[in-house]
């Protein structure tokens, strides 16, 4: 993780939901001041993982784009489901948004997979509860929607890394028996909401060849047609999880690159 002395690595907790401890991985640039932080929300379902799963591709922001990147440890489904996880996510948002150290910075929420879904949730929250001020969200192949209703959500049917079992998997453990049904809340599945103005800048990216490809897509059409500033990258060929499954592959790089970009352009770093 330090990266031959060039990241800085803290570990520490913040209160939660409910005020529980939440695990932190702070990797910041060494020996300079960061330009920004953006907040992680690790992938797995909203099953599995930990503040340290794929915590490659977020470091690669800390020397290509300048930023301190804090990976939260929320807690998972089934032993708390909805509406714990994205609650600890927004707690441990606000909590790092005003550390003496860290309030300065522009601040990002970023995730993957179920993380990604988790940032979309947590922007909706900070809009619609006045804060903290978020300069941007970047969303990975995100999960988004409970109903499974799109084209590419079939396509996967037993085959690939998170398959339409996978997914359906994780969001029952999430929501229970309301999964797929009306009246399921956009905190819990970004996708239901109905009203994406006032959303901070976004950037999404995901697989041609994945389950999440078509409601990530609609996601960033409808988050630009409120007038949200949105960049979509389809990666032609990608599966679910490419560029951790394959990160020397040029597909890989090129998405790193876009995505340091963009944080570069989004938190207003010089050029």
């Amino acid at each position: 993780l330090a990266a031959d002395g060039e990241v800085s690595v803290t570990e520490f907790t913040v209160p939660g939901s409910g005020g529980a401890a939440l695990p932190i991985l702070l990797l910041a640039p060494a020996g300079r001041p960061a330009a920004a932080l953006a907040c992680y929300f690790h992938g797995g379902g909203l099953v599995v993982g930990d503040y340290g799963t794929g915590i490659g591709i977020p470091r690669h922001w800390v020397g290509a784009a300048g930023v301190a990147v804090a990976s939260v440890g929320y807690r998972l489904a089934p032993e708390y489901p909805y509406p714990v996880p994205v609650e600890d996510c927004y707690a441990a948002v606000t909590v790092l948004a005003g550390r003496p150290d860290l309030a300065s910075l522009p601040l990002v929420v970023a995730g993957t997979g179920a993380g990604a879904g988790l940032a979309a949730a947590v922007a909706l929250i900070a809009r619609d509860r006045g804060g903290p001020e978020l300069a941007g969200q970047l969303l990975m192949c995100p999960m988004l929607d409970d109903r499974m209703h799109t084209p590419s959500s079939y396509e996967l049917d037993g085959d690939g890394v998170w398959d339409r079992r996978s997914n359906r998997t994780g969001w029952t453990s999430y929501l229970g028996d309301a999964c797929g049904r009306n009246g399921v809340p956009a905190y819990a599945a970004p996708a239901r909401c109905e009203d994406l103005a006032g959303l901070p800048p976004a950037y999404l990216d995901v697989g041609s060849a994945e389950l999440f490809r078509d409601e990530a897509i609609e996601y960033a059409s409808r988050l630009a047609r409120s007038g949200v500033l949105t960049e979509l990258h389809v990666w032609p060929g990608a599966f679910h999880g490419f560029d951790l499954h394959a990160p020397e592959s040029a597909l890989a790089g090129a998405a790193r690159r876009a995505r340091a970009e963009w944080l570069v352009r989004t938190t207003g770093q010089p050029r």
